[in-house]
């Protein structure tokens, strides 16, 4: 029999098989309710998805991420008066379940490839006096022209209540299918959501932080995925130690890149990322 490789699908189980792909915890939310969220964000370019904390995870997430809160922006776009947490999964546990809750995942299965990625986790707090965000799309640094398929997606969970004058994140409702348009500023419309809600939008939506005109400041977490054969913003593989990465799901493991996308694309050394995890394993 011949071995000789003829197309690149002929490998598209080699390092993929090595470790099988495993089941999303989206595949547990009733299709029904998926369809639904994914036939609002496919025509609007977002869906509020109402109350998925409870009051003891928002609370846990205040406790673990308040003293982390030491850093503002450092230019107009984070806000300078806005306090910003990179780099999550090392500092606290508490938002795991931001990035890996079945019912945004069942709609990210539905939108991109198997095995997309997480590209961002990050904190956002929004002070007092802050002025309102440039608006912008979350997948515009990838230099394909529009209009096109969302290249991402991103969530943006309201661990305190977002209203209209606190610093809800503004969108542009069915901005996700526009080709050069520039959006208008008088467009913007505040997400107004309870305290344990997100909002998941495409990345080709034009969205941004809201002025914060209130007394209190807002505090958020955003989590952002992209498709599993681009460049994530933060280099998870990089930036996660190995005991952090053992300790998350195996949804958010997969997420932080400890997976292929067949044939080959996220091999170390032409192996299975995932080995990098075994006992003994030596560093790269």
């Amino acid at each position: 029999m011949s071995t000789e490789v003829t197309s690149l699908a002929e490998l598209a189980g080699d390092l993929a098989g090595t470790y099988r792909r495993t089941s999303s915890s989206g595949d547990h939310v009733d299709p029904a309710v998926a369809d639904e969220d994914l036939a609002a964000v496919l025509r609007d370019g977002y869906v509020i998805l109402p109350d998925l904390l409870t009051a003891a995870e928002l609370d846990a997430i205040r406790k673990a991420v308040g003293p982390l809160l030491n850093r503002r922006g450092r230019n107009g776009f984070e806000g300078r008066t806005t306090q910003r947490v990179y780099s999550v999964f090392n500092k606290t546990r508490s938002c795991d379940r931001i990035a890996d809750h079945p019912r945004v995942l069942a709609l990210l299965d539905r939108l991109f490839m198997p095995n997309y990625l997480l590209s961002m986790l990050q904190v956002i707090n929004i002070l007092p006096g802050e002025q309102a965000q440039l608006l912008h799309t979350d997948d515009g640094f990838y230099p394909l022209p529009r209009p096109r398929k969302a290249l991402g997606a991103a969530t943006i969970w309201a661990i305190d209540e977002f209203t209209a004058e606190n610093g809800a994140t503004d969108i542009i409702a069915g901005s996700h299918e526009w080709g050069d348009r520039l959006p208008d500023p008088a467009e913007r419309r505040p997400v107004v959501m309870d305290a344990g809600s997100c909002v998941l939008f495409l990345g080709t939506l034009w969205h941004g932080g809201g002025a914060n005109r209130s007394v209190n400041p807002r505090l958020a977490v955003t989590a952002q995925y992209c498709e599993p054969w681009l460049r994530p913003q933060e280099a998870f593989t990089l930036s996660m130690t190995r005991d952090t990465v053992r300790a998350v799901s195996e949804d958010i493991r997969r997420m932080l890149g400890y997976s292929i996308h067949p044939p080959f694309i996220g091999q170390v050394d032409g192996m299975h990322p995932k080995r990098l995890l075994e006992p003994g394993a030596p560093p790269v």
